[in-house]
């Protein structure tokens, strides 16, 4: 009997060769969750880029944003503008927004945040990943960048996978979620 070696594949040779970056790429997808089928509220705590420590109870009562990225990620680059003009927009209104950054120390974080201003906190999550293990024990996180939309609970209310193109479908799912709210 004769063994042969799997043929490499394209992302393999990439990573050999030096150009991948880590990017793990997905189809873009939306999924919202309906109410009664959403999941435990997702516990989790970690510290901002700044030093200050983050609970998933200080964010009680509000719609949460949760966008998971890396500084060297370019759909996170390039979705910044995005994120940002949503929190902008909604900020003043029952809804806060948290980076989750995997891969970057606390000063590459800042200075991502700095040059594509955006103004939100984001958990340095890379030495342990336990924030991104708390919400994958809820919904699958299979790419980077992916952005989740929590209910007033702290339930999944949807998942975005994939660079965002523009503010306007993150948008409608906020708003959608901050209805139920009444």
């Amino acid at each position: 009997m004769a063994f042969s070696a799997c043929a490499p594949d394209p992302v393999t040779e990439s990573y050999r060769n030096g150009e991948n970056l880590g990017y793990v790429r997905d189809d873009f997808a939306v999924r919202e969750i309906a109410a009664e089928q959403r999941g435990e509220p997702v516990v989790w705590s970690g510290t901002s880029d700044s030093g200050e420590l983050l609970l998933s109870s200080d964010l009680d009562g509000y719609v949460v944003v949760v966008n998971f990225w890396y500084a060297e990620c370019g759909p996170c680059i390039a979705e910044a503008p995005a994120l940002e003009t949503v929190w902008q927009g909604y900020q003043e209104q029952k809804v806060r927004f948290l980076g989750v950054n995997t891969s970057n120390e606390p000063a590459t974080a800042r200075a991502f945040a700095e040059e594509n201003e955006v103004t939100y906190p984001s958990v340095i999550d890379f030495e342990n990943g336990d924030v991104k293990l708390a919400f994958a024990a809820a919904i699958p996180i299979s790419a980077t960048p992916v952005t989740l939309v929590l209910d007033q609970s702290g339930r999944v209310a949807a998942r975005i996978i994939g660079q965002l193109d523009g503010a306007s479908i993150l948008s409608t799912v906020v708003e959608n979620v901050l209805a139920e709210a009444g």
